[in-house]
């Protein structure tokens, strides 16, 4: 039966690679009458039920199109895409979105220590596919309705109780699933700001902030960052002169220094966020790469002016959109109002999925494993970029990220243009930075650096 199939896969294939041609070579031009289902079939020596079969793939695909009682023709379109126009450029500006657009344009073939996910052989891949067994065999509403505007109410009552762990405390009632983290962070923008509000962020931070604020025609002033949390001065100093509407960090492994906020610099940042009437929302998404939970906004707060959001895109898959939101219960009504507009109801298929896995005993497990094998690769990946002149500006807690300076008071930005011509993704220092301060130096994701081309190639660049 299995040589069978494959047999008829390889037979439909055929015929569409010939139409294919055929199209291409302009044989057969734009709004071209293709040969009727019987016809192909005696020409190409094969079962009607064959070419049926190209044809709709065809159709799916949108070489050709479908009319009713009329046969097929093909598509009007443009020349194919070559592979040329499919390859992310190697001269665009890098800006805020230079480093996602190459890490998720480019091939398996490229190398990606700048990007900001781990390996799919990091992740819990056969805990997934178990997950998705169980789904697949489940009857009911899993894999065809809609989500509840909250989400899943069982994985808000587990998020209640991690969340607990970390000392914020939130109800299953002020939870609030999200497709991602950047998607809870678009919707509280869009709930908190208007356009020409002014937001604060870290500099560095993570440069989607600054891509997504843009989006909602912000202001945006940017605070320095130090190793305990934010610059308290300065920050003072921004509060007084912008009156800025927002506040968005990380203060758990931050993105991308990995600097960790300390209590004595979370309390200061609260009373001037109550004195100056300052929401804050705090990007949880590496909690669980943490050994020891840092001090977070929400839990010193209570979720009164702090919100924070998070997703499992970092330590289960990228692949399984899930999100959520901490909120206080107040704010919430307007924030269901506002999924429903945007995107009707939460993702239920995602929701599900993670549940499972995350309920399952080994996703622990996982985690343990984890943050043992980060640090050891942390560890090494900062020895390796010492023997090429690259220093980490600390050594993190926790989390997959070196945020390094490089020697000589080089610019990253040339040694990431210099890299990708090589096939390798690098994280210069100004995407992440609003001032533009930080040009010598680059953020390194460790667990994208198993092959020792990454490390050669950056040497080379360096000379």
């Amino acid at each position: 039966m299995a040589t069978r199939i494959q047999a008829e896969g390889t037979l439909v294939e055929r015929v569409m690679g010939d139409v294919r041609r055929r199209i291409a070579s302009r044989a057969l031009q734009p709004g071209a009458k293709l040969p009727s289902i019987r016809r192909l079939a005696e020409a190409s020596a094969v079962s009607k039920s064959t070419v049926v079969d190209a044809y709709e793939r065809l159709a799916a695909d949108g070489a050709i199109v479908s009319r009713r009682g009329s046969g097929f023709f093909v598509a009007h379109q443009t020349a194919p895409l070559s592979l040329a126009d499919a390859t992310p450029r190697l001269d665009r500006a890098i800006d805020p979105f230079w480093v996602s657009r190459q890490s998720l344009e480019s091939g398996d073939h490229v190398l990606k220590p700048g990007c900001g996910w781990l390996p799919p052989h990091w992740l819990p891949e056969e805990e997934v596919r178990r997950a998705l067994r169980s789904l697949a065999r489940e009857k009911g509403g899993a894999l065809a309705d809609y989500g509840t505007p909250l989400g899943l109410l069982p994985l808000r009552q587990l998020l209640s109780r991690r969340l607990g762990e970390r000392g914020v405390h939130a109800g299953a009632d002020q939870i609030m699933l999200t497709e991602s983290g950047t998607q809870a962070i678009d919707l509280l923008c869009r709930l908190l700001i208007e356009p020409g509000d002014t937001v604060l962020v870290d500099d560095p931070c993570y440069f989607n902030f600054h891509a997504l604020l843009r989006a909602h025609r912000a202001t945006i002033v940017s605070v320095p960052m130090t190793p305990d949390g934010p610059d308290i001065a300065a920050f003072a100093a921004a509060l007084e002169m912008h009156r800025p509407r927002l506040y968005i960090t990380n203060s758990a492994i931050h993105n991308p220094t990995g600097a960790t906020l300390s209590l004595p610099t979370a309390h200061r940042l609260l009373k001037l966020a109550e004195v100056h009437d300052l929401v804050v929302i705090e990007d949880d998404i590496f909690a669980d790469f943490e050994e020891e939970p840092a001090p977070r906004l929400a839990a010193l707060d209570g979720l009164d002016r702090v919100i924070q959001i998070g997703s499992f895109s970092k330590t289960l898959s990228a692949a399984v959109r899930c999100g959520y939101i901490a909120i206080r219960r107040d704010w919430l009504d307007r924030l269901i109002d506002l999924t429903i507009a945007t995107s009707f109801g939460a993702g239920r298929l995602s929701s599900e999925l993670v549940l499972r896995v995350v309920q399952d005993g080994s996703y622990r497990r996982h985690l343990q494993a984890l943050r043992t094998r980060l640090a050891t690769a942390r560890r090494d990946v900062s020895e390796r970029l010492g023997e090429i002149g690259i220093r980490p500006w600390l050594q993190p807690r926790a989390g997959m990220f070196l945020w390094c300076a490089l020697p000589d008071g080089r610019d990253a930005a040339d040694l990431a243009h210099a890299a990708l011509a090589r096939d390798v993704v690098l994280a210069p220092g100004n995407v992440f930075s609003l001032s533009r301060s930080a040009a010598g130096f680059l953020r390194v994701n460790v667990t994208q650096c198993a092959d020792p081309t990454v490390f050669e190639v950056m040497r080379g660049a360096l000379r």
